[in-house]
């Protein structure tokens, strides 16, 4: 009996001490493919579809019991969302329903609810327990925007505290008076400023609210924060910007095509209520490491004036790489280094041209306190495929949106093909 307890006791501490000097709690029972579906990812990483086909995905979201919840851009099979559920634990849909009239890019559930955006308005509807997806008719939350071409989504994330923040796309690139016209100048003031360019700041639970006369102007000078994301454990909101495009087509003279590829920076801002991020009076230059005018306002590259007293980004990225969403990993499943970091997806874009594409991977950003702790680093590439990417359509797959598994994994939606992946984390 006391050689029974104390191979126990042996056991039980081998385990802590595996557990501590592998730096995460949770291994994962999936099989492993070695062709990782053909994504390149970090040491004991591995990836496989959880399907694929959807229709044009963007954002997902999970429930506590593993469902998945994922938005589509453009309806498939006359519905705007499409519910997943794994039956067997495979980590594989082996059950898919498609669903909703409401089509667009954020999803998110919050008490109980599914939260749904399209351009013009979000929405909320009740889930239960009983069935897959929602049953009762969704709910009107946030609306009353004005109806825009360009950047139109009305992405939003929630806070713990059930503050809902919606971004608000400019209309425009660069706020000119002729829209993306050669040497059109920029208006000034910006009246885009006043309702668009910026994140607004809701209720979750209180219904029919209207953005002129319920919500808080959050912040503004924010170009389109399609990846924004409220980080539990710091209790802030968190954005990835979108940055303005056609530097070298309307500014020959001050920029060439190396340049217009590489500015200006997708920004990674902390938002605080009243963070004036400068668009579109101001750019910030990753490789000057400051934020400097808009040629549209008199800039030439290197003047700085206004933008002074712009929010400066706690990190930059290359121009162009098109961020679509953010998300700070909580979870036990990966090493120890991951834990409170960001990741972030890059969907890509086509402003690099006449130069290749870039982007088409999910980031990793270490934080402490915060803010960002080391440099960002490619976590999985290999979406687009081999060859050479000149337009987004040249594309295989497109990473769009992200979301944590309870188990810790992470799942990430293509918005070319309708795959979704899971990457998840497993020893030798």
């Amino acid at each position: 009996m006391q050689l029974t307890l104390l191979i126990t006791k042996l056991l039980i501490c081998s385990a802590l001490l595996s557990c501590q000097s592998n730096g995460h709690k949770e291994q994962s029972a999936y099989p492993t493919d070695p062709n990782n579906v053909s994504l390149q990812l970090p040491e004991g990483f591995h990836a496989f579809i959880v399907t694929d086909q959807l229709g044009r995905g963007r954002h997902i979201t999970i429930n506590t019991n593993g469902d998945m919840y994922v938005s589509l851009r453009q309806k498939k099979n006359d519905k705007g969302a499409v519910a997943l559920r794994d039956t067997n634990g495979d980590g594989r849909a082996d059950v898919i329903e498609y669903f909703s009239d409401i089509n667009g890019t954020s999803i998110r559930i919050f008490n109980g609810y599914l939260y749904q955006s399209d351009d013009m308005s979000v929405f909320r509807t009740k889930l239960s327990s009983d069935h897959l997806v929602p049953q009762d008719n969704p709910e009107v939350i946030a609306t009353g925007f004005i109806n825009q071409n360009q950047h139109s989504a009305k992405t939003f994330c929630i806070s713990d505290e059930g503050n809902l923040f919606v971004n608000v796309g400019a209309p425009s690139n660069a706020c000119m008076e002729s829209s993306r016209t050669k040497g059109s100048p920029g208006m000034d003031p910006c009246p885009q400023l006043e309702r668009q360019a910026g994140i607004w700041k809701f209720k979750a639970d209180i219904l029919n609210q209207n953005q002129s006369n319920d919500a808080v102007h959050y912040a503004k000078g924010i170009r389109n924060a399609v990846a924004l994301c409220w980080n539990e454990k710091e209790q802030e909101l968190y954005a990835v910007q979108h940055g303005r495009d056609q530097l070298s087509q309307f500014f020959p003279e001050l920029f060439d095509d190396e340049a217009n590829a590489q500015l200006p920076a997708e920004e990674f801002f902390l938002v605080e209520e009243g963070s004036n991020c400068g668009w579109p009076y101001c750019y910030y230059d990753q490789l000057q490491d400051k934020k400097v005018l808009a040629p549209e306002y008199g800039g030439d590259g290197n003047k700085i004036e206004r933008c002074n007293d712009m929010e400066m980004p706690i990190m930059a990225f290359p121009g162009h790489l098109a961020p679509n969403d953010l998300l700070f990993y909580t979870g036990n499943q990966f090493p120890e280094r991951y834990k409170d970091g960001a990741f972030i997806a890059f969907h890509g874009s086509w402003n690099r041209a006449p130069l290749e594409q870039e982007g088409f991977f999910v980031v990793f950003v270490p934080m402490r306190n915060g803010l960002p702790s080391g440099t960002w680093e490619i976590f999985a590439n290999g979406f687009a495929g081999e060859k050479p990417i000149n337009s987004p359509r040249d594309a295989n797959h497109r990473p769009c949106g992200l979301a944590q598994a309870p188990d810790g994994s992470l799942l990430v939606v293509d918005s070319q093909q309708g795959s979704v992946y899971r990457i998840f984390y497993q020893e030798k």
